[in-house]
């Protein structure tokens, strides 16, 4: 902390003095001006590049427009520069913190320790135990090998042996009788490659008339039907295009050198017709998160092309300037309730608040207020809709993660105990606690750690250690600022410590738009949002996405007339059901 106070001495003598750093040579630093640069895109409109390559240039150029106010605000650090590349390694402890680190700082109190001894936060905390030599030569985690049990959707074939049977004497050793292995037979798993859509002709033989020139074709094969596509292609095409982020006329190249010609417009169609047979199902999921007991939120960015054209025209008229948005979004929201998830994605000019609100709109308004995670900014929380609010302790940590390397000491003393809170955690998570238990546990060991973590942010400025104003005191602020909202599950059963689930929710939007890049219209986004929200809720809730939106397709007027039989966790008790024989 000496470091620090004299870093401090030294900045506030130059300026008393007048010092100013010397100004960067004029070759390195040269001025942009975004709305320049954005005509004369606009202008190349008419010429060679295509509309997605003015786009990508438009993009490139608010990044850097972006990166430039980050830097003449000095709001831009290495680490921050490289994470918003997508260059930043990971976050956990043992990667963040510099090996040795220094000695902890004074706390006045005496460290916490466990049952046997052991201290609570020192050095390794939240890192786990050492492997063990049980584990040596061991295959690790994500090997690539599965056993046949792995393959839930394979065809199972069973083949008999072509000479011996149950009781027959053995060749071998000719006394013994052989019996068979009905629960361990020997497996052999044989996979073959075939394209994501197969097409059937079917060539229905047809007789005429000599006389009158009536034709009489043979029937279809029963469950063929009319219709060119069926319902599992529908959830097929869906399924890549807004589960995995396969762009549609990427799946034409695919399915083109497979035989089977499936143009992008033909795609589009199928899925905008099938999309209107899910609608119920996932308004039926809108109103199950309602009624969640926590809600995560979170926004990214999104991509819709009309809406971009739109930023131009009100950038050109001046009423961007006079506050119109122009901002694009993509909204995850997460729903927890007993064991069931919900995620919701929303796509338009809203803020995650604004869709949270709707979506309360159709709470019962006898439940107590909802648990809502979010990180601090405040267009995340909604205007009138009564929440309890908690906010994200990874966003918290993440300050000192990125000035570890300049304030080693006092980053390695907060990040170890957040670690050793995520540790207990963990261990509730482990011992499958109840929320009454799980508050009870943190209660009695992670808040006496955060209570001392609270006293020692306060000294730094009390004893004048830290800087207000540099990036550990702005660090330090921010969580003291929050941290009731940060330590609400200290005194709320069930409130979360983090937004993680919602962060890796808005994994599955941002993997779509680097590999769609865009919607083309409010329309296509609604479509997109149907498909993933139905998709991710059957993820995270153990089921089979194409499955899932096969049966709704194939049952729609089913789906539209009772959608709460028809959810990720209650459609196949009701398939089950239509397909049981009545009895009598």
């Amino acid at each position: 902390m000496e470091v620090v106070g004299k870093q401090s001495r030294l900045r506030q003598e130059k300026k008393r003095q007048g010092q100013k750093p010397a100004p960067a040579p004029a070759s390195v630093v040269k001025s942009v001006d975004e709305e320049e640069l954005k005509a004369l895109i606009d202008r190349a409109r008419s010429g060679a590049l295509s509309e997605e390559e003015c786009s990508e240039l438009r993009a490139v150029v608010e990044t850097l427009a972006f990166v430039t106010r980050e830097l003449d605000t000095k709001n831009l650090t290495l680490k921050r520069l490289r994470a918003l590349f997508g260059l930043a390694t990971s976050e956990k402890l043992d990667h963040v913190l510099p090996s040795g680190g220094g000695t902890a700082p004074e706390t006045g109190a005496q460290p916490q320790q466990d049952a046997s001894g052991a201290v609570l936060g020192g050095e390794g905390a939240g890192q786990g135990p050492p492997a063990t030599t049980e584990d040596e030569g061991q295959p690790a985690p994500g090997h690539g090998r599965n056993g046949a049990d792995a393959y839930v959707g394979a065809a199972r074939v069973e083949v008999c042996h072509d000479c011996l049977r149950a009781g027959a004497a053995c060749p071998s050793c000719k006394i013994g009788t052989l019996y068979e292995q009905k629960h361990r037979p020997k497996t052999l798993v044989r996979v073959e490659g075939q394209a994501p859509l197969k097409a059937t002709i079917y060539e229905l033989q047809t007789f005429r008339c000599g006389l009158c020139g009536e034709l009489f074709s043979a029937e279809p094969p029963a469950g063929v039907g009319d219709a060119k596509y069926d319902a599992s292609a529908a959830a097929m095409i869906g399924l890549l295009r807004y589960g995995c982020g396969m762009p549609f006329h990427r799946l034409e190249r695919l399915e083109g050198n497979l035989g089977v010609p499936l143009p992008a417009s033909t795609q589009w169609d199928v899925v905008s017709e099938a999309v209107e047979g899910l609608v119920p199902a996932y308004k039926e999921l809108v109103r199950v998160a309602a009624h969640g007991e926590v809600l995560h939120t979170d926004d990214t960015a999104g991509r819709v092309l009309t809406l971009m054209k739109e930023n131009a025209a009100l950038h050109e008229s001046g009423a961007a300037a006079a506050g119109a948005r122009t901002g694009i979004f993509v909204t995850g929201l997460v729903s927890i309730g007993g064991d069931r998830r919900v995620g919701l994605f929303f796509t338009g000019r809203k803020h995650a608040g604004e869709n949270l609100e709707a979506v309360l709109a159709e709470r019962t308004k006898e439940l107590a207020p909802p648990l809502h995670m979010s990180d601090g900014l405040d267009r995340n929380d909604p205007a009138e809709a009564a929440t309890e609010t908690c906010r994200c302790l990874v966003h918290a940590r993440r300050n000192f993660v990125e000035i570890v390397e300049n304030f080693p000491v006092e980053c390695r003393h907060v990040l170890e105990t957040i670690a050793e809170v995520y540790k207990h955690d963990d261990e509730c998570r482990e011992r499958g606690l109840s929320p009454d238990e799980r508050l009870a546990d943190h209660v009695a060991r992670s808040k006496p750690l955060l209570d001392e973590l609270k006293r020692w942010f306060e000294r730094q400025f009390a004893e004048r250690l830290v800087e207000p104003n540099s990036s550990l005191g702005k660090a330090i602020n921010y969580m003291l600022k929050r941290w009731e909202e940060l330590t609400l599950f200290l005194r709320k059963a069930g409130a979360p410590l983090d937004n993680n689930v919602c962060e890796r929710l808005l994994k599955k939007a941002i993997q779509h738009r680097k590999n769609s890049l865009f919607y083309k219209t409010l329309n296509g986004a609604r479509v997109g949002d149907v498909f993933m929200s139905l998709i991710y809720t059957t993820e995270i809730n153990g089921g089979n996405p194409f499955d899932y939106l096969t049966a709704l397709m194939r049952n729609a007027s089913a789906v539209e007339a009772d959608p709460s039989a028809w959810l990720p966790w209650t459609y196949r008790e009701t398939l089950a059901a239509a397909e049981a024989p009545s009895a009598g």
